[in-house]
This record gives structure tokens, C-alpha cells and sequence, in this order.
């Protein structure tokens, strides 16, 4: 009875302490340098959002935050790396809204983004474009319309992945208008441009980020957006809802998640910078000028959103048979 006592001491002395230093972690938390997992090669959109929101972010938590490309897979290698990471808050994710909330429904995966992450805060919201080359004779989107409906499936268009923002705008709209334009998939958005800049591609649904200079430029022609407004970056542009198409979104986004069981005090602190970072006047400037914009919300908000956005794609998925290529 006295041996089983003191053991039972032991393992509640030996919890106490585990616990206080559980708590001294969370109090003190950053102490090291944190490291944010990036699943696209530098360059792309979600790499260029994560470089203007680290220096501030880093500045608010004191500590640096590092940005760490994991590209592949449509960003699963990051995801995968998260949900593998311990969950101190040291190892965060910005996702997009195919690693996040597509993904799972095109193959079957170690995890589920919707319930094996902590929701941080949701990071940016933003509309796409259809844009095709200058030299297309595709002048405007009823001429896009026209000549898909024409030419069944030869005004091909490309994204930077299977089930990426990209490509579920172009199955959408396939749904919306009748249409069987083929989708072509490749690893990024960069090569995709490449090949529409060459004229090797028809079009592209693409994000502004990697479109808008090369609009300004006279390179590429844009014909619509895909949100529900139009992009303050191109005004004239308009949106494929009022081109014919009313409630017509295909709204893309990105998210910070963390691992599953991260303590909720280390979540609050990195919501409270990432939601400061997300309205400083600095960074909004940034982001809007390529044409993002910031949608700093409450772990709780964001992880809705994420759930909501994965059962609206996941029933798109299922209807079109979309399928990991």
C-alpha cells in the first residue's frame, strides 16, 4: 500500500511539473524562431503573400517567423508536415483553398485538413481572372463563351494544379455555361503563365497576383473575374456573375492553420499577431496592390470558413468527377 502510494505521488509530482512547464512555455512563447510552411515553390501567389505578412508578423511576435516552401501535391507535403508537427505553435501553415479545403475530396489522405488542424486566421480573399493572350482573338467573355461553345473543348484552360482555385473557377463555369473546355494541369502557376505568355495556352483562370503585371504590361488580355465583385486592381473588368451568370463565386483564399491540440493561449497569441499584421496599414497596401484583400479573423471564424468552403467544393468535385491526374 506505502509503494503504491508513493507512486502515485510520484506520477502526480512528476504531471505538476510536466504541467508548469507546459505553462512557462505557453507564458514565455515565442522563445525560438517560428517556421511557416509554405506547400508552392517561391514565386508563387501564396509564397508572395507569406514574404510581405512575415516582417511585420515577426516585428508583433518578436521573434522571426521563416518562411519554408514545401511544393507538391497541391500543397499535401506541407499539410502533411504540419499535422506531423509538434503542436507547440512553433510550426505553422499558410494554406490555400485547395490544400485546405479541396484536397481531401480528390484522394484519400493521412489527415483532413478540417479536423486535423487549429484554425489560426483566415490570411487573404481574393478573385481570380480569366485572362488569354494579347495576340488571342478572343477579345472579350462573351467571345471566350462563344468560341468554347464553337470549338467544344479546344479553348483549353490551364491552373497551377488539380483542384486548385484555378481550376475549380473553370469547372464551375463549365457547369454554369454548358460548356466542356478542357482543364490542363501544372505543377504552379508560374509554368502555366509561361506556356499563355508563349501562346502554347489558351487561358487561364489566374491569381492577380501573378496575372496584373503582366496586364499592365499589354501581355495578357483579361475577360472577367470570378468573385462577387469586381477587383479593385481592375475595374473594368467585369465579373462573370454579371456577364450572364448571377451567384457565379469562385473566390480563392488562404488560411493559417497549426497542428491539432496546439494550446489555445499559444493560438490566441499568434491569432493576435496575425489578425495586427493583417490590419496594418503597411501591409494592406501591399496586398491590396496585388490584389489581395486581408480577411484577418477569429480562429473560430476561420475554421467555419474552412469547413463551409470544403463542403461547397467537395459537392463540385463529386458532381464534375474531378479526379487527381
Amino acid at each position: 500500500m506505502k509503494k503504491q502510494f508513493i507512486g502515485a505521488s510520484l506520477c502526480a509530482a512528476l504531471a505538476f511539473v510536466s504541467m508548469g512547464h507546459a505553462i512557462a512555455q505557453t507564458e514565455t512563447f515565442p522563445n525560438r524562431p517560428i517556421k511557416l510552411l509554405v506547400g508552392f515553390a517561391p514565386g508563387g501567389s501564396s509564397d508572395t503573400v507569406a514574404r510581405v505578412l512575415v516582417p511585420r508578423l515577426s516585428e508583433l511576435l518578436k521573434q522571426s517567423v521563416v518562411v519554408d516552401n514545401k511544393p507538391g501535391a497541391g500543397g499535401n507535403i506541407a499539410s502533411d508536415a504540419l499535422v506531423k508537427a509538434a503542436p507547440d505553435g512553433y510550426t505553422i501553415m499558410l494554406g490555400t483553398i485547395g490544400s485546405l479545403a479541396v484536397n481531401q475530396h480528390l484522394a484519400k489522405l493521412a489527415y483532413n485538413p478540417v479536423t486535423d488542424m487549429a484554425a489560426l486566421s483566415l490570411a487573404v480573399v481574393f478573385t481570380n481572372v480569366l485572362v488569354v493572350n494579347a495576340n488571342s482573338t478572343i477579345r472579350n467573355f462573351d467571345d471566350y463563351l462563344r468560341q468554347s461553345k464553337v470549338v467544344a473543348s479546344n479553348v483549353a484552360f490551364g491552373s497551377s494544379g488539380v483542384g486548385g482555385s484555378g481550376h475549380l473557377a473553370g469547372e464551375l463555369l463549365n457547369v454554369a455555361a454548358g460548356l466542356k473546355n478542357q482543364h490542363i494541369a501544372y505543377r504552379g502557376g508560374a509554368p502555366a503563365m509561361n506556356d499563355l505568355l508563349g501562346g502554347v495556352l489558351p487561358s487561364i483562370f489566374s491569381s492577380p497576383t501573378d496575372a496584373l503585371q503582366h496586364i499592365q504590361a499589354g501581355k495578357l488580355r483579361a475577360l472577367a473575374t470570378t468573385g462577387p465583385k469586381r477587383l479593385d486592381a481592375l475595374p473594368q473588368v467585369p465579373t462573370i456573375a454579371e456577364s450572364g451568370y448571377p451567384g457565379f463565386d469562385a473566390s480563392n483564399w488562404y488560411a493559417f492553420t497549426a497542428p491539432l491540440r496546439t494550446p489555445p493561449e499559444v493560438v490566441q497569441r499568434l491569432n493576435a499577431a496575425l489578425v495586427a499584421t493583417l490590419n496594418d496599414p503597411g501591409v494592406i497596401a501591399q496586398l491590396r496592390k496585388l490584389g489581395l484583400d486581408p480577411a484577418p479573423s477569429s480562429p473560430a471564424e476561420a475554421a467555419q470558413y474552412i469547413r463551409k468552403e470544403s463542403d461547397k467544393w467537395g459537392a463540385l468535385v463529386r458532381k464534375v468527377g474531378i479526379k487527381n491526374e
